[in-house]
C-alpha cells in the first residue's frame, strides 16, 4: 500500500504553492474548536432529559427557548405521560394541559413532601458582624439585614456575598425589601433606596411630620409606611413626596402587606387587621382576631386571596379576602409567631417561625401543623466557602403524636427565628444573631423518571 502524496493547489505568478487540507488537519480543527452543550442537537437533548427526574426538568425548561421547546416535543410529552399515568385510567388532564405546567405541578408537589416529611440539613455561616434580624428571598436571591449597619445581597449556591449597601450612620435600619433593581429601606423617619448600580438616594426629612415608623413595603412606583400612630403613610418613590396619610388604626401599626390590586393590609397591636384602598383613601373591612396582645405578621396570597397572620400569643389565622370570614384559627406555639412564609405557588404549606426557634410547617387548608423541625447540636461537616466557614448540622423533625415539651430542647438548637424566607425545598432563617441559616430539605419520594 503506497503511502498517500499531499495534493497541492496550482500556483500562479510567485504565490508559493498552499497545501490542501488533510483529513488529519480538518481532525485536528475539530478538536481545536470549542463544544458546548448547546451545540447537541434536538435528538440527543431528548434522550439525555429522559433521564432526568421532573424537577430538573422544570429547571432545564428555563435555560433557553430551544430547550423549552424541545421539553414540549411531542415525543417527550408522551414519554412522560405514560409515566406519569402508567397507574392512572384517563389521560385527559395530561392532554389538556402543557408539559411546562404538568411540571411545575410535579415540582410544587415534591416542594411539598420536602417540607412536611423528608429529610434535610442545616447550613449556617456568620454574615455580618453584629446580629441581623430581617432576611427576603427572590429567585434564589437572598437580602439580610436590620440590626448590623449593612445590607447584603447573597447567592445561595455558594454562600458569597454579592453586593453589600452601606446604611447611614446615624439612621438605624427598620424594615425593607428589593427587587432586581433596587433595595428600598425604611431608615429611621426616612426611606433609602438603594440602586443596584451603587447609587443610594435618601428622601429629605419631614420635619417631624414622619412619625417613627415600624415596617413598610413597595409596590413601584409607591412605599407604604406603617408608622406609630396608627397611619400608612403613602411616597412616591420617583418625587420623593408623601402622598397621602391613611388613617387605619388607633394603635401602633405592627406590620404590612399589600395586595395585587394595591389594596393595603396592616396589623397592629390591637390585634386587629385593617384593609384599605389608597384610590379612595377609605377602609375597605377590618378583621378581627381573638388575640388582644397584637398581629405581628401578615402573608397574603394572591392566588386563591387567602390571608395568613400570626399573633404574638402563638397563633395563626386565615381570612379569605373576598367573602372576608375567618376560615380557621390555631395556636400553633405557645409564644409570638414573628414569621409566616409560603412560596408564591404552593396550595399547601406555610411555614411559621417565632420565638421559641421551631420551624413548623403548617397546612395552609386547616392550620393544623404538619412537622415541627430543630437542628441538631452536633455538626456533621465543616468546610470553607466565599463567606468563610460554613458550618452543617443534621436537621430533626419532632414527634407530632405527643406532648412537645419545648423547654427540654437546648436553646442553641432553637435561637429564636425571628424572620423567615421560603424558596423552594429551602428555607433562609435569621435570629437577631450574626448567623444565617439555610435549610435544605429533599422530597421523600423523589420521581426518577
Amino acid at each position: 500500500m503506497t503511502k498517500p502524496q499531499p495534493n497541492f493547489t496550482a500556483a500562479t505568478g510567485n504565490t508559493p504553492p498552499t497545501p490542501a487540507i488533510t483529513s488529519t488537519d480538518q481532525r485536528k480543527k475539530r478538536r481545536e474548536t470549542q463544544t458546548t452543550i448547546l451545540s447537541l442537537d434536538g435528538d440527543i437533548l431528548c434522550t439525555i432529559f429522559a433521564f432526568l427526574n421532573m424537577f430538573d426538568l422544570v429547571r432545564c425548561s428555563l435555560v433557553c427557548k430551544f430547550w423549552n421547546a424541545i421539553l414540549e416535543s411531542r415525543s417527550l410529552r408522551e414519554f412522560y405521560e405514560k409515566k406519569l399515568l402508567k397507574d392512572s385510567s384517563s389521560s385527559s388532564g395530561f392532554t389538556k394541559k402543557s408539559l411546562r405546567v404538568i411540571l411545575g405541578e410535579v415540582a410544587m408537589e415534591q416542594h411539598r413532601l420536602a417540607l412536611q416529611c423528608g429529610a434535610f440539613h442545616v447550613d449556617q455561616w456568620k454574615g455580618h458582624s453584629t446580629a441581623v434580624s430581617q432576611c427576603r428571598m427572590k429567585m434564589g436571591t437572598v437580602v439580610t439585614g436590620v440590626g448590623d449597619k449593612v445590607i447584603r445581597l447573597w447567592s445561595l449556591d455558594c454562600y458569597k456575598c454579592e453586593e453589600e449597601y452601606f446604611v447611614p450612620d446615624t439612621l438605624p435600619l427598620v424594615d425593607f425589601d428589593f427587587d432586581e433593581s433596587k433595595i428600598v429601606g425604611l431608615i429611621g423617619s426616612r426611606l433609602c433606596i438603594w440602586r443596584r448600580n451603587g447609587k443610594r438616594s435618601v428622601f429629605p426629612s419631614l420635619e417631624g411630620k414622619f412619625i417613627t415608623g415600624s415596617c413598610m413595603r413597595y409596590f413601584d412606583p409607591e412605599a407604604m409606611v406603617g408608622c406609630d400612630d396608627g397611619a400608612v403613610r403613602v411616597f412616591d418613590m420617583y418625587s420623593r413626596r408623601c402622598s397621602q396619610i391613611i388613617r387605619m388604626h388607633s394603635a401602633p401599626i405592627t406590620c404590612l402587606c399589600l395586595s395585587e390590586d394595591q389594596l393595603i393590609l396592616s396589623g397592629s397591636t390591637s390585634g386587629n387587621i385593617t384593609i384599605s384602598d389608597p384610590s379612595s383613601v377609605q377602609k375597605v373591612a377590618r378583621l378581627r382576631s381573638s388575640d388582644f396582645r397584637g398581629i405581628k405578621t401578615l402573608c397574603l396570597k394572591p392566588s386563591s386571596q387567602l390571608l395568613f397572620a400570626g399573633s404574638a400569643v402563638g397563633y395563626t389565622y386565615c381570612w379569605d379576602m373576598r367573602t372576608r370570614k375567618l376560615l380557621w384559627e390555631k395556636r400553633v406555639s405557645p409564644n409570638v409567631v414573628y414569621s409566616l412564609q409560603h412560596m408564591q405557588n404552593d396550595k399547601s404549606t406555610l411555614a411559621v417561625g417565632g420565638i421559641d426557634g421551631i420551624l413548623r410547617f403548617v397546612n395552609q387548608n386547616d392550620g393544623n401543623i404538619v412537622s415541627s423541625c430543630i437542628m441538631e447540636n452536633k455538626l456533621c461537616a465543616t468546610y470553607q466557602s466565599h463567606s468563610g466557614s460554613i458550618r452543617r448540622a443534621r436537621g430533626k423533625r419532632l414527634p407530632e403524636d405527643t406532648y412537645l415539651n419545648i423547654d427540654a430542647i437546648p436553646t442553641n438548637s432553637r435561637p429564636s427565628i425571628t424572620c423567615l424566607a421560603v424558596g423552594m425545598k429551602k428555607i433562609v432563617t435569621t435570629h437577631n444573631a450574626r448567623d444565617i441559616r439555610l435549610w435544605k430539605l429533599k422530597d421523600k419520594n423523589i420521581c426518577t423518571l
